[in-house]
C-alpha cells in the first residue's frame, strides 16, 4: 500500500512539474498507434482510398506543372501561368477558386544562358544565370578570369580592384572533392576521410579570413567588384551532392551573376591558381518586366452546416527556377490540389468550408501566407486546423502538434480514420513547439491557429532537390505522393466533420527545448509573433 501511495504521489508530481511554468518539456515523439475504429464503413473514406490509388490525377498535374510551365520565381511570367493554370483547373472541377494580389514584386524572366570556355581550350560550361540578375547581349560578354588572391589588409584589396576592370572575377570558394560525404564514409579509409575533413575546414578558414581582411562581407564585396568594373561574377554555391548546386538571386545591380557547376568552377578556380588565364564567354539573356502583381490562389468547397468556419489546406505555390521547382514545393502544391478533387467529388457537402492556399512569395518570408493572415482576420479567427505541406516528395513520417496544448486529442483522433498502412510510417509530437518561420503552417500558428506540417520522408532532399538545379520530375515518388493525398483528404473530411471546434490552448513554454537536429537542449524562443509580409519586392536582388 505504502509503495502505492509513493508511485501515485510521485505520477502526480512529476505531472504537476512538467506543467509548471518554466520547467524543462521534452516532446513526446512517438509513432502514431492506430485506435481500432468500431463504427460502421464510412463510404466517403472507401471512396476517398479508392479514386487517389486507383484513378489519381498526380501524374497529369505533374506534367502540367512542371513540365509545361516550370519553375515558379516570384515576379514571372510562369508564376503568374501557374496561378492561372490553377485556377482553371478548379474550375473545371466545379470548385469555387480566384487569384488574391496581395502585393507587388520585380518583375524578371529567365532567358537562355550560355557558359563557354574559350581558352585554354574549348568547353561548354554548366551553368546557370541567378536570379535577378542583369543580363548580357545577345552576342554576350567574352572576357579573362581571375580570383581574390591572398591579401593582407583592406589596402592590398583595394589595390588588387583596380587589376580586375574588363574581366570576370570568381567570388565562392574553392572546393577540394566532388564527391559527398556518404560516399567518403564507405569507400575511403578512416585516415583518409580525416584528413579531408581536416584539410576542408582548413580552406574554408583560410577563405573567410582572406574575406574579413578585404574589409567586406559576403553580402556586399560583390558591390565592390562591380564598382571596380568587373564585367560580371562567377559563382558556384555546391549542395554536397552529385551535380547539385543552390540557385538563389543575384547580389548584383549592374552587371551578370552566372553560378556554374562545381566540377566546372574547380576546373576555372585551379587554372587561375596555376597561373593560367581562362578566357570565358557568357551570354544571359533574362528580361527584366518592371513593376508587376504577385498573387495567393485560394479556392474553397463552401460548407453546409459551418459556412464560415475553415478547415485550409496549404502549400507555397512559387519556387526557385534552377530546376523546375517540383519537390520545393511543386508536390505539395500538387498532393493539395488532388486532395480538394477528391474531397469535391465524394464529399462535396461538408460541415465546415474547405479552403486551400496556394501561397506565393514563401521563398523569401512566408509573403504570400503573411499576408493571407493579415488581409483575411475572420477566416483565421474561425479556422479549424491548417494542413500544410512543403518539404519535399516523400511520405509523411512526422505531425508535431506545434504547441498547442489539447493538439494530441483532436489531432489523433482525426488520424484514427487513416488507413494504418498511412499511418504506421508517421511519428508524432505532442503538444510540441510552435515553428517559428519555416513554412507557411508558421504564419497561422503565430497568429494562434491550429496549423500542423506534415512532414515528409526525406530523400536526400537538402541536398539534392532543395533549391538546386536537380529540383527536376524525375525525382518525383508518386506512390509516396498518394499517401499523402489520402492522409490529406482524410484529415480535412475529418476536422471538417468534428462536432468541437478545435482547441486553440498553448502550452507554457519551457525554458529550454530540445533541439532535434543537434539532440541538445537550447533556450526556449516563446511563442513566435506575427510578422508583416513584405508586399513590395520591386527592388528583389
Amino acid at each position: 500500500m505504502k509503495k502505492l501511495l509513493y508511485i501515485t504521489f510521485l505520477f502526480f508530481f512529476i505531472t504537476i512539474s512538467a506543467q509548471r511554468p518554466g520547467a524543462t518539456e521534452r516532446p513526446t515523439q512517438r509513432p502514431f498507434q492506430q485506435t481500432p475504429i468500431e463504427d460502421a464503413k464510412d463510404v466517403i473514406l472507401e471512396n476517398i482510398i479508392d479514386e487517389v490509388n486507383n484513378r489519381s490525377q498526380l501524374e497529369n498535374l505533374a506534367h502540367e506543372l512542371f513540365d509545361v510551365i516550370g519553375p515558379r520565381l516570384v515576379g514571372t511570367p510562369q508564376m503568374k501561368n501557374a496561378h492561372d493554370w490553377a485556377v482553371n483547373k478548379y474550375t473545371d472541377w466545379g470548385i469555387k477558386s480566384y487569384n488574391h494580389q496581395w502585393g507587388i514584386w520585380r518583375g524578371w524572366e529567365r532567358g537562355i544562358t550560355h557558359i563557354d570556355m574559350l581558352e585554354p581550350r574549348l568547353r561548354t560550361l554548366n551553368g546557370r544565370q541567378l536570379a535577378w540578375s542583369p543580363s548580357t547581349s545577345k552576342k554576350g560578354i567574352t572576357a579573362d578570369v581571375t580570383k581574390v588572391p591572398e591579401i593582407n589588409s583592406k589596402e592590398d584589396f583595394e589595390q588588387w580592384l583596380t587589376t580586375i576592370k574588363g574581366k570576370f572575377v570568381l567570388v565562392s570558394q574553392n572546393q577540394i572533392t566532388g564527391r559527398p560525404d556518404y560516399q567518403w564514409e564507405e569507400y575511403a579509409t578512416p585516415e583518409s576521410f580525416e584528413k579531408l575533413k581536416e584539410d576542408r575546414s582548413a580552406i574554408s578558414e583560410k577563405w573567410f579570413a582572406n574575406l574579413r581582411k578585404t574589409g567586406y562581407g559576403y553580402r556586399d564585396i560583390n558591390k565592390a567588384f562591380e564598382d571596380a568594373g568587373a564585367i560580371g561574377l562567377i559563382s558556384s554555391y555546391w549542395s554536397q551532392a552529385f551535380g547539385a548546386n543552390k540557385v538563389f538571386s543575384a547580389r548584383t545591380e549592374k552587371i551578370p551573376n552566372v553560378d556554374v557547376n562545381l566540377e566546372d568552377y574547380t576546373m576555372l578556380y585551379r587554372m587561375v591558381e596555376n597561373g593560367i588565364t581562362p578566357k570565358v564567354k557568357i551570354v544571359a539573356t533574362s528580361i527584366e518586366h518592371g513593376e508587376v502583381p504577385t498573387w495567393n490562389t485560394i479556392a474553397e468547397i463552401k460548407g453546409v452546416e459551418k459556412p464560415d468556419e475553415y478547415v485550409i489546406l496549404s502549400a507555397h505555390f512559387d519556387s526557385w527556377d534552377g530546376g523546375q521547382g517540383t519537390t520545393d514545393n511543386g508536390t505539395g502544391t500538387i498532393v493539395m490540389m488532388e486532395a480538394m478533387r477528391v474531397l469535391k467529388k465524394f464529399y462535396p457537402n461538408p460541415k465546415r468550408t474547405i479552403m486551400v492556399g496556394h501561397w506565393g512569395s514563401e521563398e523569401q518570408g512566408l509573403n504570400g501566407s503573411r499576408a493571407f493572415v493579415e488581409d483575411y482576420p475572420t477566416i483565421v479567427e474561425n479556422t479549424q486546423a491548417v494542413f500544410n505541406q512543403d518539404n519535399g516528395t516523400g511520405r509523411v513520417v512526422n505531425i508535431s502538434g506545434q504547441g498547442f496544448l489539447h493538439s494530441y486529442e483532436y489531432i489523433s483522433d482525426w488520424l484514427s480514420a487513416v488507413p494504418q498502412n498511412v499511418t504506421k510510417h508517421i511519428k508524432t509530437d505532442f503538444p510540441g513547439t510552435p515553428g517559428g518561420g519555416g513554412s507557411d503552417y508558421a504564419s497561422f500558428v503565430a497568429a494562434g491557429v491550429p496549423a500542423f506540417s506534415l512532414s515528409s520522408l526525406d530523400w536526400s532532399y537538402f541536398n539534392y532537390t532543395w533549391h538546386t538545379n536537380l529540383d527536376t520530375y524525375d525525382k518525383i515518388i508518386f506512390d509516396d505522393l498518394k499517401n499523402n493525398v489520402i492522409l490529406t483528404a482524410i484529415l480535412a473530411y475529418k476536422a471538417s466533420e468534428d462536432e468541437e471546434k478545435a482547441s486553440r490552448e498553448r502550452r507554457v513554454m519551457p525554458k529550454s527545448v530540445l533541439n532535434p537536429r543537434s539532440g541538445r537542449m537550447m533556450r526556449s524562443r516563446g511563442w513566435p509573433s506575427v510578422r508583416k509580409p513584405n508586399r513590395d519586392g520591386t527592388s528583389a536582388r
